[in-house]
């Protein structure tokens, strides 16, 4: 016996609408009949929901003709049943180049933000967008180890439990981060499923794999072969809690109210009056001082140019005062301190004047042995008991409040320490030059182009890079060190420990022993590798390895354009010899309704998850879509709610095409829709004008549409095919289709809106599908013509037949109902009582405009019976109103069919007065000298505005008031 789901992928043509009702009678009893719609025409999608709603043999899918609106709850079955059939796998059978793009692997430790949302949906409308063009494609995901973050997740849970880190051996505690990742590390990855990312997750990758970790440290050796990485002690920025360097990236800077101290400095040699005063927010570091510095045009201090001043509290110590220009005489006292030790600004211009470099602090933030009796005290307290030593002593001048740019671990917030410390770096500038000349050259395109010159501009003036850190969960250092030797100048770089100690044996003797760098890499050097490791380099073979690179597309945040994506192209050059992807595109960042920084302290933080269980994930995913590339969105509820309204606008559009198509059994219902060939002109050629309009307009939007996609101007996709759905199909043309559908005495032409309305909407479903896949795919299985599930289908076709001509015949008809519509509002017409109207137009106009009678009378609420078409004014034209719809296009309504005359005359004449009363009091104000000469300009131009509203009102309602006096006179 064949299953619901063989008989629903063969067609809802199997079964028999009796055979249908007995299997599911529940499907019957929820249906019932629009009033005014012949129930023939009401019946036929029993079969057909039934059918596709067994479409995978477990009620995955439902149909709008049951459901009043679309239940997120499908989400989850939707996106496992997708998964289920292969659909997220590349198709290589295609016979075209791929569509390749790797997702930024976000934090294992990390839950859902709605950057990643941005992300995830940005990517994913890509991915299917070119599945449905018919291109191989290919989402690669994965995770990163974030090594701080993960450490410091895992860190606390031990302290949790009482135990610190150093109470476990490396292996120890590396063994636990394994187990918290398996616990708990695939949470990001469920809440990118709930997005509808259709990844192919079975090439899903994580930065410690075994397969990446190899590229990681094949990365490292090939680098150092070339001399590209090499160790050497420099400015990091220190993370005293952490104990370890930390990127750029992880450090950010915040304006925190502090204190400026300033400081005597005795020149040595001089009077008790010979001293210079600097002013620092840091003052334990002056144990670092080396030099004491001025501008050398500053009056002030040129007498002290080349002699020696004393460093406070350090018994006697002197440190030269010299002069440059780099100091500012208007900061401060223009007296600097130089600590090159301890300040990234010090530390440049000491190596610039060959300045020595002293360091005063240990790795955990307290002091060292320089700092004399402040040795062992955490450098906060240093710099209060300092302070009190000083002005103890007589050195401490004064304190005053200061706000201070302050750098922060992004990580645990504790304040950031300048500090020259040993790293591993590799040097930036040979392969950054690599990377300038693929944009120059085209080989790289930057989406929005305005962030090419910051791209350039960071390259241009690049940095070697430290990718060593002080930490037990990453990628280990593959360097090995000489055991017995004092100097750790002396190693060998290895992929492992075998080849470590062959390497060591032939350099220094068999009995050689060796051991490991404890430090691990950056994150950062593994994920600059991520989109041509996870294709399988080093491993696969170039067949293998360049069926899907170098990849198509890198879609990311602009605010890591250079700690990722610039170094991704570098990484990519170097090894592989061509940029790893053809396209960066570039996002913002995600704000709250007031344009602020989503922050918990602002308790402005929305959450993604609780987005979609509110409005869904199709209407999040469209309002985070209509951004614009590298623009920041500012998200509010509104927006929100008002894409869930779409969501359900399109869900009620699908219950009105599938509650007005024909029964299944009524073959020749079918075979005359079937009949129309929309993709041919001689078809268009026939349709009924509303027809032609709705068709041609939707075949320049698969134009336009396609266009923005292949540009990448999502935002216009979206708004693009919102207006056409809601304004042109929803509100015009379903609404046009009842004048079709609700005609008793035509088959045919009810048959041709139903053809309309199916080939509309199902091309609506797939322009919007790679925006809101869920709903789309939803209502694509309800259709009596699928084939196949929405995500896979055939994109429309381009450059389609339009006819430009019907499209402004139809405007002409749209403006007149317009026209019709607001003068019915204008004189408070009951919305159910129908008028009379005489249409006044040259005969070219009226003979197309009279074949839609039916619409014009059903759009506007006329009087079927007494509507006329003529060329010229009828003889009640002055007891009508006078409508101009556009040139050449006139309307008279009857007044006596639209108000009460009388009652209308008494109300307007109450409302002239009051006018009239409000406007002498306006005027009066504007004609007092105290009032004009006194009272603030904007004020006096808000009454002159009002003034001249109030005057314009007037002359409406007295004309108004004079036509229907006017229509009393001739009616007596």
């Amino acid at each position: 016996m064949r299953t619901m789901l063989q008989m629903a992928v063969s067609g809802p043509s199997l079964l028999s609408s009796r055979s249908a009702c007995r299997l599911n009678p529940l499907l019957l009893s929820a249906r019932r009949p629009c009033a005014g719609i012949p129930r023939r025409r009401l019946c036929g999608s029993r079969l057909r929901f039934f059918a596709v709603a067994a479409a995978s043999g477990n009620g995955v899918f439902t149909s709008p003709e049951i459901a009043k609106n679309f239940d997120f709850a499908s989400e989850e079955r939707i996106y496992n049943w997708w998964e289920a059939q292969g659909y997220f796998k590349p198709q290589l059978d295609r016979g075209t180049d791929p569509f390749v793009i790797s997702m930024p692997p976000p934090n294992v430790t990390g839950s859902l933000h709605m950057g990643h949302a941005m992300f995830v949906t940005l990517e994913d409308i890509m991915v299917r967008y070119h599945r449905m063009k018919g291109r191989p494609t290919l989402w690669v995901p994965g995770t990163d180890h974030a090594g701080i973050a993960t450490q410091l997740v895992v860190e606390r849970m031990l302290a949790s439990e009482g135990i610190k880190r150093a109470d476990l051996s490396r292996d120890e505690f590396t063994k636990r981060v394994w187990e918290w990742k398996e616990k708990y590390g695939g949470t990001i990855t469920r809440q990118i499923k709930r997005l509808g990312a259709s990844c192919d997750w079975s090439r899903e990758h994580f930065t410690l794999d075994e397969q990446l970790s190899r590229a990681v440290v094949e990365a490292f050796v090939r680098l150092h072969e070339k001399g590209l990485i090499y160790q050497g002690s420099y400015m990091v920025n220190w993370s005293p809690n952490l104990q370890t360097a930390v990127s750029d990236l992880e450090v950010e800077y915040s304006e925190e109210p502090g204190t400026l101290y300033h400081i005597k400095y005795r020149v040595a040699g001089g009077s008790r009056d010979d001293y210079l005063t600097i002013a620092t927010t840091r003052p334990e570091t002056l144990f670092g001082d080396v030099a004491i510095a001025v501008n050398p045009k500053d009056d002030r201090y040129t007498k002290y140019i080349g002699r020696q001043a004393i460093v406070p509290m350090t018994y006697g110590r002197h440190v030269p005062i010299i002069s440059d220009k780099y100091v500012d005489m208007d900061f401060g006292t223009g007296v600097l301190k130089i600590s090159p030790g301890h300040d990234h600004n010090d530390y440049l211009l000491a190596r610039k004047l060959g300045l020595p470099i002293l360091n005063v602090m240990n790795k955990d933030g307290t002091l060292n042995e320089v700092a004399g009796l402040y040795r062992g005290l955490d450098r906060f307290e240093v710099r209060k008991k300092l302070w009190s030593d000083l002005e103890e002593t007589g050195l401490a001048v004064k304190k005053e409040p200061h706000t201070s740019r302050i750098p922060r671990s992004q990580r645990g917030g504790e304040i950031i320490e300048p500090l020259v410390s040993k790293q591993w770096f590799v040097s930036m500038e040979p392969l950054a030059e690599k990377a300038l000349q693929a944009v120059e050259k085209g080989q790289l395109t930057i989406m929005p182009e305005r962030f090419e010159k910051i791209y350039n501009h960071w390259l241009s003036n690049i940095k070697d890079w430290c990718i060593s850190r002080q930490l037990w969960w990453g990628h280990r250092i593959p360097v090995w060190y000489i055991a017995g030797k004092d100097n750790e100048e002396v190693y060998v770089v290895a992929r492992d420990a075998d080849e470590a100690l062959q390497k060591a044996q032939e350099q220094y003797g068999k009995n050689v022993e060796i051991y490991q760098d404890p430090d691990v890499l950056d994150t950062w050097f593994s994920s600059a590798l991520w989109p041509f490791s996870t294709l399988g380099w080093p491993d696969v073979s170039a067949e293998d390895f360049n069926r899907f690179y170098p990849t198509t597309m890198l879609e990311t945040g602009h605010d890591i354009l250079f700690f990722w994506v610039a170094r991704m192209v570098m990484m990519g050059i170097e090894f592989t010899g061509t940029v790893p992807f053809s396209y960066v595109y570039l996002h913002g960042l995600i704000r709250d309704s007031q344009g602020r920084k989503m922050s918990k302290t602002l308790g402005n933080v929305i959450d993604p998850i609780d987005t979609i269980g509110d409005f869904g994930t199709d209407a999040l995913r469209f309002t985070l879509a209509l951004g614009t590339a590298g623009q920041d969105l500012n998200l509010s509820t509104e927006r929100l709610t008002a894409n869930k309204a779409f969501t359900n606008k399109l869900w009620n559009a699908g219950k009105f095409v599938l509650q007005n198509l024909p029964d299944q059994s009524d073959i020749s219902a079918w075979e005359a829709i079937s009949a129309y060939k929309f993709d041919q002109e001689e078809t268009l050629l026939r349709l009924p004008l509303p027809e032609c309009w709705v068709i041609s307009k939707l075949h320049l939007l698969i134009d336009a549409v396609t266009t923005s996609y292949d540009k990448f101007f999502f935002g216009d996709v979206g708004r693009e095919t919102y207006d056409f759905f809601w304004g042109d199909f929803a509100d015009w043309y379903i609404e046009t289709s009842k004048a079709r559908l609700y005609n008793k005495g035509s088959n045919s032409i009810a048959s041709v809106a139903q053809a309309v309305l199916l080939y509309v909407f199902e091309n609506i479903l797939k322009l919007l599908h790679p925006f809101m896949p869920f709903v789309t795919e939803e209502l694509w299985q309800a259709l009596p013509t699928r084939k196949e599930a929405l995500m896979v289908s055939p994109w429309p076709r381009t450059s389609l037949p339009r006819q430009i001509h019907s499209i402004k015949k139809y405007e002409n008809l749209q403006a007149l109902t317009r026209a019709i519509r607001n003068a019915r509002a204008e004189y408070s017409v009951e919305p159910a009582k129908r008028i009379s109207a005489s249409i006044v137009a040259g005969s070219d106009v009226i003979d197309y405009i009279s074949k839609e009678k039916e619409v014009l009378a059903l759009l506007s609420r006329l009087d079927l019976d007494h509507v006329h078409f003529t060329e010229s004014p009828p003889g009640y034209a002055n007891q009508s109103v006078h409508l101009v719809a556009g040139e050449g296009l006139e309307a008279y309504l009857p007044l006596a069919d639209m108000v009460d005359i009388s009652t209308e005359l008494e109300r307007l004449s109450k409302r002239l007065s009051k006018m009239q009363t409000e406007y002498d009091g306006l005027v009066s104000r504007l004609n007092s000298p105290k009032f004009v000469e006194k009272a603030p300009e904007d004020v006096v131009r808000g009454v002159r505005e009002k003034a001249e509203e109030a005057k314009e009102k007037i002359t409406l309602t007295k004309n108004r008031l004079a036509l229907l006096q006017s229509t009393v006179l001739v009616t007596e």
